[in-house]
């Protein structure tokens, strides 16, 4: 009934019904239901193993929680706002099929701060597995792709001009480098979350003897948290998951950014399926890639949901505060965002067509083998600085002629310099300036070959 306050006799006055809808967390915690009937199940069973209730109550609970646990599978709970939160939402439920005694045994020994720990502990735990999947897949869609264009040239570009020649298979394992870090930053987050903070109680633990590492062991956590204020102020897992969704929402963006960029007319490096892109209302030419753009635009919300979170963290008191409960609308939509991101750009990549004319005419201009020329000079003895020198007015005097090097003679490059040697010419081919890169990390066929083997070997 409005106005009800399910925690106690103090109060004389029903709540506000404006203060009722304005505390509740119904709505957010529906996420977290499911782990709040998981993490019950093992608090009952440990409190019967204990001898804290009697085995029969203890299996009663059990059975009525696994009866909730039907109906919110079922889509047939019934959610009562009236009741503030999950966790007397389920024990109210849990009360119609086993009675309110019983039913008023299972919070023995633990808190909603407690509870509410464990409950986004196991929901994290779900969710990381899961996007941890989602980061797998685009991993092994890049190494794909990659390994399809080992033998494709491409300019390789600083401050978006063209710099060196690169194989387009590298370029693609870089971004897998990225998401294989994220994945990293993931499984170092579920090694934290996976601790059971139930036992310390509101703020100070509890009184009965209660077994938590047995509460761990049912859960399948690695141990329990050492100390009970930090446990129920801390949000450390919300928010290093929420920083690795957002760094790896920045990787996701910079790869969006170029696939929107190559997609162009002005580079034409890629068409995108027509499955992953949409039309213009008004101009029938277009082929927008409108996926990539949602995902780069969707990164700049995540990283606002961790700047959110951090900012309702930061000058909190030990212990629990009701700011606290403002914690879950950016985690969820953080992960929901980061999830979706994942999964659909993975599903992209393998539409992605790359246009390999594009490229070879892109390696042509912009001077990409300047580079060779100079450490051409290198080997015959002259100083890098000075080579940087003779290069650089040799690329001004294409610049003026409308040149490039590729057009020059052996007599035109010794009129900058009677240094080069007779087989300078050559050091301007696309293909040696990249095998000549042939050194851990870098570019030249047999390193990324094995870079690709490595890749397959460690996703497989």
């Amino acid at each position: 009934m409005a106005g009800h306050k399910p925690w106690g006799g103090r109060f004389t006055q029903p709540t506000d019904a404006m203060v009722e809808a304005f505390t509740s967390s119904i709505e957010d915690d529906k996420n977290i239901a499911m782990e709040d009937v998981e993490g019950s199940i093992a608090h009952a069973t440990m409190l019967g193993e204990a001898g804290i209730i009697s085995a029969a109550d203890a299996e009663t609970l059990v059975l009525g929680l696994e009866a909730v646990r039907g109906e919110l599978l079922a889509g047939t709970f019934p959610w009562d706002t009236a009741l503030e939160d999950v966790h007397m939402n389920v024990e109210r439920r849990l009360a119609i099929h086993v009675g309110d005694e019983v039913a008023g045994r299972l919070h023995t020994g633990r808190s909603r701060n407690d509870q509410v720990a464990l409950d986004s502990r196991l929901y994290l735990r779900r969710r990381l597995k899961e996007i941890e999947g989602h980061l797998l897949a685009l991993e092994r869609a890049l190494v794909a792709k990659a390994e399809a264009h080992v033998d494709t040239l491409m300019p390789g570009y600083t401050h978006l001009q063209r710099g060196q020649p690169v194989r387009l298979a590298h370029h693609l394992l870089a971004y897998r480098e990225m998401f294989s870090r994220d994945r990293g930053r993931v499984q170092d987050a579920l090694r934290r979350v996976a601790v059971s903070p139930l036992g310390a109680g509101a703020l100070a633990g509890t009184p009965h003897p209660i077994r938590r590492e047995r509460v761990a062991e049912l859960l399948g956590f690695s141990g329990v948290t050492t100390n009970s204020m930090d446990t129920v102020a801390s949000r450390d897992h919300f928010l290093e998951s929420m920083s690795a969704s957002a760094i790896s929402m920045v990787h996701l963006s910079r790869l969006a950014e170029e696939l929107v960029m190559w997609s162009s007319a002005e580079f034409g490096f890629i068409e995108i399926g027509d499955a992953f892109t949409t039309g213009s209302s008004m101009m029938p030419q277009k082929k927008n890639p409108d996926v990539a753009e949602l995902v780069r635009g969707k990164a700049g919300r995540v990283v606002g949901d961790l700047v959110a979170l951090l900012t309702t963290v930061k000058a909190l008191p030990l212990t629990y505060n009701r700011d606290l409960q403002e914690d879950k609308p950016p985690l969820y939509d953080s992960l929901n965002t980061w999830s979706s991101s994942l999964e659909i750009t993975a599903r992209m990549i393998p539409e992605v067509k790359f246009r390999v004319d594009r490229l070879q005419v892109a390696l042509r201009k912009g001077f990409v083998t300047a580079t060779e020329l100079a450490d051409h000079l290198v080997t015959r003895g002259v100083p890098f600085r000075d080579a940087h020198g003779v290069v650089g007015r040799i690329v001004g005097y294409c610049v003026a002629e409308d040149k490039v090097l590729e057009d020059l003679d052996l007599m035109t490059l010794r009129r900058f310099s009677p240094d080069f040697g007779d087989d300078a010419l050559e050091w301007l081919d696309v293909e040696r300036a990249v095998e000549r890169r042939d050194l851990p990390g870098a570019p030249a066929r047999a390193r990324v070959v094995a870079a690709l083997a490595a890749a397959k070997a460690e996703l497989a």
